[in-house]
């Protein structure tokens, strides 16, 4: 019998539909392979992008200060004869810097054009006759006043205002004098004012002058009838004592309590509301030189005193420990080893300018401890110096010439030690990192210490990655590595979904729900963290006592659903005995004994708050990657160590867990990234208090919720629109770097556990 051999059938794989199937394949791949890398460098051009974004932002804070002569259609403005006679007493500006006010020795007043010094209107002072003007005080540069001092003991206070109006559409500013007190000098003493300082307040005026033998102190009130409008000007006047000081300038500060004597070397610091009277509080050396300028900073808090050395240093006082004030040297500036001859102060900011012998300019900031510029404009010394209200202009005369000069120098109040470094503040005790961006005065000296907003930020994720960390992990390890697939597989869907409801809402929750329920439940909130593992542990050896019979009633797998009534159970007992227990231990107030008891301070909206509200919203993103680490483990690990005799615990710990490290530290630094990068909820529940203090029951400020809350007040392209970027800057760096770190501790790991 023979067997007929058949060939096996044919597979033709290159038939038209399987070529055309192989092409469209190919295409697919392609143009997935194109999607994606399309998709990566888009990211990484997008974040390149919003680094560069940020940094052009930024970089204007840090560009030094410039200075040129005036410019008009493109040709600089030459310099032009002192319009008016006589000797210099007083130089100033408007708002604009378009019109110049000059005030002589000859009782002059002349406005003029900056740019070309013609005359615009030239005004008399009432001079009486047979008298002569012994001395000028300027009493406030952005309030435009100054006061003359006679020969015959008079003083007038005038002040140099400005109107605009717009006939045909063009601007026309009209300059005008005021007379404050009236147009009559006020009579302070008998002897010629060769020393005269003036402070006031809104209704009351005070006056001290003479000279280096004695000094008089008048007091003015001015009270206006709102009915009719006349005014009643009332006035006493008392000697003051002697002070042993060879004055030679005078400067009262706003509050119209302390004195300044300043002569050759040594500053007096009077306190001229004291109890006993006036006298002397203290007597400093404040040179080792001679002092050669003393001019009042922005506000009347600190003075500026310059020498014949070429430094220049800021004093104000400072409340010691026995409550009692000091003068403080605070910092000093070093402008050269010249004579500084003037100082000229800016009108709103904390900066001043200085003139040596040698005609060196140099522009510095108190708060910022910085020297913005430093240039020569002109050949040997200047007679005078006046900045523009805006310290976009100045004006400088020498040798009865003046010169119009444009100053560039938009943000002198930032640097590395005012950003990051303590600063000594004008009404602080000591140096401090503060965060203060806007007061409701002109006067406000700006703090923007970046160190409270970092520290608030690391507070913040900390807190919260101190709550969500250990629960999202430990129920990650639970779900992956001992729940029944059944029951995960219903569990894990629903703790993702968490991640998807509005951080808005949880911060909405977490400021107007919990912080009001936390404060009223506080000692309920710490009895919930003893009873409730207490209440687990409990339950589970009970639980393990059962019969048998009755325990595999339950599915295996599915008993640990029974610890959610006994965790609800356990945490409504401890809020239930929250009163009981406030009242029995801390005499009915948790939060009142802490802050007495143990000088703990409490805020409604605190760490604690902030803490379980991001701690629910990292718990997600933790949870999801961790397990997804952990359920990947490759199944024949596990297996191969139980099978050699290993327990599932000692199989988790050194088998599954460093397997799946990579991915759980992944978790973690993503965790830490949202936690850091959150916005809405320590925005809504912090209180936003910028303080650097680590208690929990205290509030904070984050670099994100400050530029969230500030940056829709701030004016473009001020100094405070660029520091929040550079907040912002400051958060995508730290990001960055710690997500580069995270990377590569990532890659050790997987490189050290990957050959498992």
């Amino acid at each position: 019998m023979s067997i007929e051999n058949t060939s096996a059938p044919q597979i033709d794989f290159n038939t038209p539909a399987q070529l055309r199937m192989r092409k469209f394949r190919a295409l697919k791949d392609k143009l997935a392979s194109g999607g994606i890398a399309f998709g990566g460098i888009s990211v990484i051009v997008a974040i390149v992008l919003i680094f560069f974004y940020l940094l052009y932002e930024v970089m204007p804070l840090f560009q030094s200060a410039h200075v040129e002569p005036w410019q008009k259609n493109d040709q600089a403005v030459e310099n032009y004869a002192v319009p008016g006679t006589g000797k210099t007493l007083y130089l100033s500006m408007e708002e604009q810097a378009e019109i110049g006010v000059r005030v002589s020795d000859q009782g002059e007043v002349v406005f003029f054009n900056t740019l070309n010094g013609s005359v615009i209107k030239a005004e008399q002072i009432n001079v009486p006759a047979n008298v002569s003007i012994t001395t000028l005080s300027t009493i406030s540069d952005p309030l435009r006043q100054f006061a003359i001092g006679f020969s015959n003991g008079d003083a007038l206070v005038i002040q140099h205002d400005y109107s605009s109006s717009y006939p045909d559409g063009n601007r026309v500013i009209t300059p005008s004098l005021v007379y404050p007190l009236g147009k009559e000098p006020i009579h302070i003493g008998d002897k010629p004012l060769k020393l005269l300082g003036i402070s006031h307040g809104e209704e009351n005026w005070n006056l001290i002058g003479g000279d280096e033998t004695g000094l008089t102190q008048v007091k003015i009130s001015v009270e206006e009838n709102i009915m009719t409008g006349e005014v009643d000007i009332s006035s006493e006047s008392e000697a003051l004592p002697n002070f042993n000081i060879k004055a030679h300038k005078l400067l009262l500060l706003p509050d119209r309590r302390w004195l300044m004597i300043a002569d050759k070397s040594k500053l007096a610091v009077v306190d001229l509301k004291a109890e006993d009277g006036a006298q002397t509080t203290q007597v400093i050396e404040a040179t080792k030189g001679s002092i050669t300028d003393f001019q009042m900073l922005l506000g009347g808090n600190a003075v500026l005193i310059a020498d014949d050395l070429g430094k220049i240093s800021q004093w104000f006082l400072v409340r010691d420990e026995a409550t009692d004030w000091k003068l403080t040297k605070i910092r000093e500036f070093t402008g050269g080893t010249h004579p500084i001859v003037n100082l000229s102060i800016e009108h709103r900011r904390k900066g001043f300018a200085s003139l040596d012998t040698q005609g060196t300019l140099r522009l510095f900031n108190t708060t910022a401890q910085r020297n913005a510029l430093t240039e020569t404009i002109v050949d040997g010394m200047a007679d005078r110096l006046s900045y523009a209200p805006r310290s976009n202009a100045m004006l400088v005369e020498k040798n009865g010439q003046l010169s119009l000069w444009a100053i560039h120098n938009e943000h002198p109040d930032v640097s590395w030690s005012a950003l990051w470094d303590k600063v000594w503040y004008e009404g602080y005790e000591k140096p401090e990192y503060i965060w203060q961006s806007s007061a409701a005065n002109n006067d406000f000296e700006p703090k923007y210490s970046l160190v409270p907003l970092a520290f608030g930020t690391l507070k913040a994720a900390f807190y919260a990655m101190l709550l969500g960390t250990p629960l999202a992990i430990c129920g990650a390890i639970y779900t992956a590595y001992f729940m029944v697939p059944a029951l995960r597989r219903k569990v894990k869907p629903f703790i993702e979904l968490m991640e998807a409801l509005p951080t808005v809402i949880l911060g909405f929750l977490a400021g107007l729900w919990l912080a009001p329920f936390m404060e009223d439940k506080l000692a309920g909130i710490f009895v919930i963290l003893l009873v409730v593992p207490i209440a687990i542990v409990t339950f589970g050896f009970l639980w393990a006592q059962v019969p048998d019979r009755i325990r595999f009633l339950i599915p295996e797998g599915w008993d640990a659903l029974l610890l959610v009534p006994v965790v609800i159970l356990a945490t409504l007992f401890s809020l239930f005995v929250s009163d009981g227990i406030e009242s029995l231990l801390f005499g009915g107030d948790m939060r009142l004994w802490m802050s007495n008891e143990l000088d703990i301070p409490f805020d409604q909206r605190n760490a604690l708050v902030v803490g379980i509200a991001m701690g629910f919203a990292v718990i997600p993103t933790i949870f999801s990657i961790t397990e997804d680490a952990i359920f990947a483990v490759p199944k024949h690990l596990s297996y191969g160590s139980l099978a050699l005799g290993a327990t599932p615990w000692q199989t988790l710990t050194r088998v599954v867990l460093p397997t799946a490290s990579p991915g759980i530290f992944s978790a973690l630094m993503i965790g830490m990234g949202r936690a850091v990068g959150e916005t809405m909820i320590v925005l809504m529940a912090t209180g936003n208090t910028p303080i650097m203090d680590m208690n929990i029951f205290e509030g904070m400020r984050t670099l994100a919720a400050n530029i969230a809350v500030e940056m829709p007040e701030s004016e473009v392209g001020s100094t405070h629109y660029r520091i929040l970027f550079l907040a912002a800057f400051v958060l995508f760096m730290f990001t960055f770097v710690v997500n580069t770190l995270a990377e590569l501790v990532r890659q050790r790991l997987r490189k050290k556990y990957g050959s498992l």
